[in-house]
């Protein structure tokens, strides 16, 4: 069971920012961030991390996302790493580990770059952000629905979705999540500048990569663990672009097994081996999922 908050969050330069933050379970505080498919898509991820028992995922919903509003000012993916930092301070968050994927890895990185001494460390699960030469992140706006889902997972039968069938309250709702993503992170979903200022970060770093990633491919993957100097690099096989929704305890375990992380008392959330890694005002709200 998650509870639902909203909370409103100061942002210079922004102002006050409506963000709805769900949240999973109790103890260490984790901050799980959804990439461009909307918090939907670490939903399932996040109760399994909460069923560690000692860890509470929070899951806040980018402005923008989910039919939410997004203020006229907040237009970056550095806007959006301003506001969740403001929430950690906010809520007086100390020893947060930061979790994003795709857009979501990218708002990751531009926080740990604030480094705020409440953020311990940071996973980056198939980031977007940085540019590549020869590896281009996919032009999402020029692909169909339906090559969207074939880049973006090893196995996409059992997630694909024809749009058109859905009620027109969720088509709403996606095509708000499309916009959300352009005005965010731009056609070209980079930043020419990241790849130099990640080599500012001390901050310890995983970062997890399907290896069928069609998005932005493995190699990809390795010059964004290249560029950091404290990150590990893991290769996640049988995986596309959205990890925590397709092999989850994958995951779970190489978040588990990532010692500067901290995290080697986390109970195992799943059987399976695991290769070893390579390189302001709150309301409550009535709402309960």
């Amino acid at each position: 069971m998650a509870s639902t908050t909203q909370y409103t969050v100061g942002v210079d330069g922004v102002g006050p920012v409506e963000v709805s933050v769900a949240a999973y379970g109790s103890g260490r505080p984790l901050l799980l961030l959804h990439g461009g498919a909307g918090p939907q898509s670490v939903t399932g991820f996040a109760e399994k991390l909460a069923a560690a028992h000692d860890v509470r995922v929070l899951v806040p919903t980018h402005p923008g996302f989910g039919g939410t509003v997004r203020p006229e000012a907040l237009t970056s993916v550095s806007g959006l790493a301003a506001l969740y930092d403001a929430l950690l301070d906010h809520l007086d968050l100390t020893d947060v580990t930061v979790i994003g994927n795709s857009i979501g890895g990218w708002i990751t990185a531009e926080i740990a770059l604030l480094k705020s001494p409440r953020v311990s460390g940071i996973v980056l699960i198939d980031a977007v952000g940085i540019e590549v030469p020869g590896h281009p992140v996919a032009d999402f706006f020029s692909l169909t629905m339906d090559q969207v889902f074939e880049l973006s997972f090893h196995h996409p039968d059992p997630f694909r979705i024809d749009p058109t069938t859905l009620p027109p309250a969720a088509q709403a709702v996606a095509a708000g999540n499309r916009t959300a993503i352009e005005v965010y992170a731009g056609s070209a979903m980079a930043d020419a500048t990241l790849v130099e200022r990640l080599g500012s970060l001390d901050v310890p770093t995983l970062v997890l990569w399907g290896e069928s990633d069609g998005i932005v491919d493995v190699d990809y993957g390795r010059a964004y663990a290249a560029a950091i100097p404290t990150a590990r690099f893991r290769p996640l096989p049988e995986t596309g672009h959205s990890p925590q929704m397709e092999t989850p305890d994958q995951v779970v375990d190489a978040i588990r097994d990532s010692a500067d992380l901290g995290f080697q008392t986390v109970p195992a959330l799943s059987t399976g081996g695991s290769d070893g890694p390579s390189g302001a005002t709150n309301s409550p709200s009535a709402s309960r999922s």
